[in-house]
């Protein structure tokens, strides 16, 4: 007997009668609009404190820190929130999470207002934040899936990473025009979006409480680990994400960049941090409406050279269009990639299981963002800002193809369905 013919995916306006997915969305925005804001004042004010007494190489070690800082409690707190989102209702463990993001901004608006900041104040901040983002990644990851049918979740999921994209264009830009006025304006802006960003996700009416499998909050963490490092396409495309983006992380250099290798104020920085996000919008505009479903692995793989690539691009340009172009490329590529990984891990891990195995993946993600951050500020200590962005290009490249031989089942992905 012939098999059936496999039913054409849903189009994406079916995204639009999901009224807890779009509440869901909208506060994914709204909170990626004010981390946007918030990280490159952050960074911004980090960088001009320490100029004041520092040289260039020093000061951009301590840019470096800030993401050391907020990556440390992710890491030691990884297992107890992947937990933590598999166990509780996941709506009222991000509403703590905000509340938590809602108090550090606080902190950092009245600390610049009042002219307290400073490097060690800074860095505690950063500490606290990550502290928060730890539990709030496994929640958002394990609660987007429980809003959609599985026929939505591809589409769903390039929608999720439009908001951030998004978010990342308008974040560093209005950030840009916010610390010409003051880092307290741009602190202040954040606080307004995370209650926005709050407000949307309690409106949310479907049930957030996960099924809790039986067993000692040790015995899940354990299980968590133990389905991370068996399905290989999971490990594989978490630890891709690591390792390639750990060392590709030219973007944690911009402040330095601006002022100091491209010389464009913070304007320019703004423009600088927008560049990334503008090419990632419009791949993940283009994976909304229509999805990877074939060859899925080496469309990744390509990704992930293609960032690598465009990350020495940037490290040798002089001129601030051709690095936003670069940078631009480089967002987009790294997109794909994300999108894919992304869809794969979503597809393969049930519900149950979502928030352990997020909880992991958020830690190297973390891993890559903020320990990216520390290595390319260690990095250019030595070798200069320039010199450091162009090692995490080769190194992002090397990555590539070691892990193209290492997870042959990952290269050989096909399907997102």
């Amino acid at each position: 007997m012939a098999e059936p013919v496999a039913d054409l995916p849903p189009p994406a306006r079916a995204l639009l009668k999901e009224r807890d997915y779009l509440l869901f969305w909208a506060s994914r925005w709204t909170g990626s609009f004010a981390a946007q804001i918030q990280s490159v004042a952050l960074g911004w004010q980090m960088y001009a404190i320490a100029r004041a007494t520092r040289s260039v190489d020093e000061s951009a070690f301590l840019v470096g820190m800030i993401g050391l800082a907020a990556f440390i409690p992710v890491f030691l707190l990884t297992l107890p929130a992947g937990e933590t989102a598999d166990r509780h209702n996941r709506k009222t463990v991000l509403l703590v999470c905000l509340a938590g993001e809602m108090a550090t901004v606080l902190t950092l608006a009245i600390a610049s207002w009042r002219g307290w900041a400073s490097v060690p104040l800074l860095l505690a901040v950063g500490f606290l934040f990550g502290a928060a983002r730890a539990f709030f990644a496994p929640a958002s990851t394990a609660l987007g899936p429980m809003l959609v049918p599985r026929s939505l979740l591809p589409r769903a999921i390039a929608w999720n990473s439009l908001a951030w994209q998004t978010a990342s264009i308008a974040g560093p830009a209005m950030g840009g025009v916010l610390l010409l006025l003051s880092p307290a304006h741009a602190y202040f802006a954040t606080l307004g979006l995370y209650l926005v960003s709050a407000l949307s996700l309690a409106l949310i009416r479907k049930n957030a409480q996960p099924v809790v499998n039986p067993g000692s909050r040790w015995a899940l963490m354990k299980e968590g680990l133990a389905y991370v490092w068996a399905q290989k396409i999971v490990f594989g495309a978490i630890s891709l994400d690591l390792f390639a983006v750990l060392l590709g992380g030219a973007t944690a250099l911009l402040p330095v960049f601006a002022r100091d290798v491209l010389q464009v104020g913070p304007q320019g920085f703004g423009i600088l941090r927008a560049g990334p996000a503008i090419g990632a919008t419009v791949v993940a505009l283009s994976l909304a409406a229509r999805p990877i479903h074939r060859r899925a692995g080496v469309v990744m793989f390509w990704g992930v050279a293609v960032f690598g690539l465009a990350t020495c691009a940037f490290a040798l340009s002089r001129s601030l269009w051709l690095s936003v172009a670069a940078l631009a490329v480089l967002g987009g590529a790294d997109m794909l990639s994300v999108y894919v990984r992304q869809t794969l891990v979503q597809l393969v891990t049930p519900d149950a299981m979502r928030g352990r195995v997020a909880a992991v993946s958020s830690v190297f993600i973390g891993a890559s963002n903020e320990l990216g951050e520390f290595e390319s500020g260690v990095v250019a200590r030595f070798l200069g800002p320039v010199g450091a962005a162009l090692f995490g290009g080769i190194g992002a490249l090397i990555v590539t193809g070691a892990w193209a031989g290492l997870f042959p089942a990952l290269r050989k992905a096909d399907r997102l369905e």
